[in-house]
């Protein structure tokens, strides 16, 4: 402080005025009481008519106090007459209330600050379980709370709070405290970070006891009220309780200061008016006995000693006010009593920024300076402990903590990490901090170590085992293309095709051949042409279904297998009608058939059910979603016209096969009804075989099952139809003729004639073969 005002003295704005700034320095010896009562006394002296023996200056400002609770309790007495107040170290939140203290400013930031700046470095190492010290005091409380209330938001617990009396005057009440905090920390052991906003009086009696007890290493976060007092531990001391962290206000260059301290010397002029320096050099001679050689440890000593992290803090005060006075004094005479008034002086200071070494400050409206902290770790460097090797700078203006590596080996947490695939279950009556790693349920994940809760899988997408650490993406199930059995379906799907092509072709070719007269000629093309379709339709039960191909597959199929049994049942009809024996049913028979109307007509009631289930219900694509994987297929919307479509189809072939199986003893050369027989009984077998199996089958495999009825329905119809007559047109061409086939015919209504008429089968029998014109080949296409 006297530096302060001596390097302000010399300042060119003071001396160019010829005015000078004096000083009464009061010990507040860390106690409310004696503060207040130094502060009547200068107050006194200010009062108009007080009487005194000598005169005295009036008091214009006050510097400091140094703790929160002393600077609070003078500050309500400084506001009764407005006197200026700047403090250089306290902190209290409180103190910004300008409604309560209008007249108190200072250089330092509010502790609101200081514990946002410890809060975010405890968690950004995720040390989230810490004890606290603090005092009964305004400063105690207020730290306490803002402490407590912003750990809290981050997620860190407070195990436990000891609160120390703030006055140390009652020795028997402090000891009792310190014992007890002391057995508080030590039964502690998870704790192994501690915060503490007590006074440098404190921490030394705490250590003093702790280090003599068997307790693990701890991490001690110092507040600025003790952060910057090398005696409170020894290097012995530190490397015994572990490792201190101090929080202190931002510091600039202070080598003038020190070179001040080290310059003086006794009965030198600086000395003349510093009775503190003189009594401490007096008391440090004495006690060691010092010649001049011990003077200059005593320089050294005081250097150690000095509250070095508020220097600069007190330097910004002190031209605070000596930079306002000159600028007042410029426009009065200020060598008259009473020319600088406080509350001109006051309004001044709030107002008007200041310069120190060339960097220009001012106080903002809370009348606080927020330079921001410093955060050193203290070193034990051989007989002394190094308290400025600064790890860290907090910024208030963007709450930025720039920190540079700081390794330390410690875990202080009330529970162990809970490893990704497990959330955090607090335990009941207990902190939060203290909980059960429980694994996260089916279908549930965390991703990151020490996560409250247990996030949810998209159930229609991913899936996830119980204690797992990521979602998983569901397996999209269908019948796929390059599923063995689908690979063995297509193949005979795409043989039939072919074999059909070929079929045709060779048909063409022959087409006026007897054989593929008497097979239906022209409708044995359109029966190819359906079975090509049928085979085609059978391809779209594989791959990923889309809404298309799922109402395009079954349409085809209907329609296709409708035209090709209509076709089956024109020539069951044109086979009843050549060789029925009955004259009246054969003239009805004759009547009735039209090739193709009855195709048509058959077509087009099923194209009328399939335009139906097209336009009320179609088909379309679902998804059955599974614990790790997800169907795809066609639902087939209407299941009602699903059935109405087969069940037609199953109709037309039972017809089909009435009609075939009366004619079923027709010339061998000429035996159509045997094959179509046989053809729609498998057919018939094939899909009674199918209904149950279809209701029952589950899975990717549905498909299959109708993929397997359609090609045994198509090879069925392709076998029984026309291989027979592929097998004539190739390897029997001698019985490919007209002759073979009249013959053929002759020998079959001879023998039908002798059964209907056996007196007169001889005379009969020829005249009626050779008269009947259906049974010529070339008439019956």
């Amino acid at each position: 402080m006297i530096h302060a005002v001596e390097t302000a003295n010399i300042s060119p704005e003071l001396t160019h005025l010829g005015i000078t700034l004096g000083y009464h320095i009061h010990d507040t010896c860390s106690d409310v009481t004696t503060a207040l009562r130094a502060t009547k006394d200068f107050t006194a002296d200010c009062t108009s008519g007080t009487k005194t023996s000598q005169y005295t200056r009036p008091v214009k400002a006050v510097i400091g106090a140094y703790h929160s609770e002393t600077s609070i309790a003078v500050a309500r007495m400084l506001n009764l007459q407005s006197i200026p107040q700047i403090s250089y170290a306290s902190t209290a939140d409180i103190l910004s209330d300008k409604g309560r203290f209008p007249g108190f400013l200072r250089t330092v930031p509010s502790d609101v600050h200081q514990t946002s700046a410890m809060v975010q470095f405890l968690s950004g190492r995720k040390w989230t379980w810490v004890g606290l010290l603090t005092t009964d005091g305004d400063y105690g409380h207020a730290a306490l709370d803002s402490f407590v209330s912003q750990a809290t938001k981050a997620g860190i617990c407070v195990a436990f709070t000891e609160i120390l009396p703030d006055s140390l005057n009652d020795k028997q009440k402090l000891e009792v405290t310190i014992s007890r905090t002391v057995q508080t920390i030590y039964s502690n052991p998870k704790v192994r970070v501690i915060v503490s906003f007590t006074k440098p009086e404190h921490m030394k009696k705490v250590f003093s006891l702790l280090v003599e007890l068997p307790t693990d290493r701890r991490l001690w976060i110092a507040s600025d009220n003790w952060s910057t007092a090398g005696d409170v531990l020894s290097p012995q001391h530190l490397e015994r309780v572990g490792w201190v962290l101090g929080f202190s206000f931002k510091n600039k260059n202070i080598t003038d200061f020190e070179e001040y301290i080290k310059s003086l010397e006794l009965d030198s002029d600086a000395q003349k008016n510093n009775s503190f320096l003189k009594e401490f050099h007096s008391s440090f001679a004495n006690l060691v006995n010092a010649g001049p050689a011990k003077i200059s440890t005593a320089s050294d000593v005081l250097i150690t000693r000095a509250q070095v992290g508020v220097v600069f803090s007190v330097q910004m005060a002190v031209n605070a006010v000596a930079q306002v006075v000159a600028s007042i004094c410029k426009n009065t005479d200020c060598m008259a009593s009473g020319a600088v008034k406080w509350h001109e002086l006051l309004s001044t200071l709030k107002n008007r920024r200041f310069e120190l070494d060339d960097v220009s400050y001012e106080f903002n409206k809370d009348g606080d300076i927020n330079l921001g902290y410093d955060v050193s770790l203290w070193n034990a460097e051989g007989v002394k402990v190094e308290l400025l090797n600064i790890v860290s700078h907090y910024q208030p203006s963007d709450s930025s903590l720039n920190t540079t590596t700081v390794t330390l080996s410690l875990v202080s947490k009330c529970s162990n990490s809970c490893e990704p695939g497990q959330f955090k279950k607090s335990v009941e009556g207990q902190h939060t901090c203290c909980y059960e790693c429980i694994d996260c349920a089916e279908n549930q994940y965390t991703n990151n170590t020490d996560m409250d809760q247990c996030y949810s899988c998209d159930v229609s997408s991913e899936w996830a085992e119980a204690g797992s650490s990521v979602c998983r993406i569901k397996l999209v199930d269908y019948f796929s293309w390059t599923d063995p059995l689908a690979v063995v379906l297509v193949s005979l799907a795409v043989l039939g095709v072919l074999v059909v092509f070929a079929v045709s072709a060779l048909f063409l070719q022959h087409r006026g051949s007897p054989v593929v007269k008497a097979a239906g000629g022209s409708l044995c093309q359109l029966i190819l042409m359906s079975l090509s379709g049928s085979f085609a339709s059978a391809i779209l039960f594989v791959g990923k279904p889309t809404a298309m191909q799922c109402k395009v597959r079954q349409v085809l199929y209907g329609l296709s297998f409708t035209v090709c049994v209509s076709c089956i049942l024109v020539k069951s009809l044109k086979i009843l009608l050549a060789f029925h024996m009955n004259l009246m049913v054969k003239q009805q028979l004759r009547r009735l058939y039209k090739p193709y109307a009855i195709v048509s007509m058959c077509v087009a009631l099923q194209v009328v059910t399939c335009s139906c289930w097209l336009v009320l219900k179609s088909p379309t694509t679902s998804s059955s979603v599974f614990l790790r994987s997800v169907l795809e297929e066609c639902d087939e919307g209407s299941y009602v016209a699903f059935g109405v479509m087969l069940s037609y189809i199953a109709l037309m072939a039972l017809v089909c096969f009435a009609f075939a199986f009366q004619g079923r003893k027709l010339p061998q050369k000429y035996n159509e009804a045997k094959f179509i027989t046989f053809g729609m009984l498998i057919y018939l077998i094939a899909w009674i075989i199918f209904i149950p199996t279809y209701v029952n089958t589950k899975g990717k495999y549905l498909p299959a099952v109708e993929m397997i009825v359609i090609l045994i329905s198509s090879y069925t119809v392709l076998s029984c139809q026309f291989l027979p007559k592929c097998y004539i047109i190739i390897f029997r061409k001698t019985q490919n003729t007209r002759d073979a086939f009249v013959r053929s015919i002759y020998e079959y209504s001879k023998r039908t004639v002798e059964n209907f008429c056996p007196s007169q089968r001889e005379k009969q029998t020829a005249p009626h073969a050779s008269s009947n014109p259906s049974f010529v080949p070339e008439n019956l296409t």
